[in-house]
């Protein structure tokens, strides 16, 4: 008969006797000033400026679905609609020529032409609708100002400095002329 071996012995958790304790007062002691300045450091900043309407900064992709442009989402949306429609009227059809028996091959031209022959210029007018919609709304509003008399025009250039750790921000604004 085979026996086990023997298990090893546990390690002592405990200091061996005769050893000194460890001191944890220092650590202690440091960890509380770290939290001392971290409560009174500001640790965010929101800017209360509004973003802009429109500029050069190019979109962050998002999680989820890949970003797409708008024009790609509008035709995957037709596509996915048009497929739905298309296995509707092709099920009608074949229910159709299988209730009467006959299966012209003239007909089944016309049944599956008919909607392409539709869709095609519906689509293109919504398209070119788009479009001109589109345009319109993106140009700016063109705004003519018209002044009599003196015109002072008051554009300071500020300058920023940002120094240490946490920097905090000086601006120096010139003195009003």
């Amino acid at each position: 008969m085979n026996r086990l071996p023997e298990p090893p012995a546990r390690q002592p958790h405990a200091t061996t006797a005769g050893q000194p304790t460890p001191d944890t007062t220092a650590a202690a002691a440091f960890l509380a000033e770290i939290e001392d300045a971290m409560a009174t450091a500001p640790t965010t900043w929101r800017d209360p400026r509004p973003l802009p309407a429109y500029g050069p900064t190019p979109p962050v992709p998002q999680p989820g679905r890949p970003p797409m442009s708008q024009r790609a989402v509008d035709l995957n949306t037709t596509i996915l609609t048009s497929s739905v429609l298309t296995i509707a009227i092709g099920g009608a059809a074949t229910g159709i020529l299988w209730a009467s028996g006959h299966a012209d091959p003239t007909v089944i031209g016309y049944i599956a032409a008919a909607p392409a022959a539709l869709a095609i210029p519906i689509l293109a007018l919504s398209r070119l609708v788009k479009r001109t919609k589109e345009v319109v709304e993106a140009a700016p509003p063109v705004i003519n100002q018209t002044y009599n008399g003196t015109v002072n025009q008051y554009a300071p250039t500020v300058n920023s400095t940002n120094r240490g750790l946490w920097a905090s921000t000086r601006n120096q604004l010139p003195a009003a002329e």
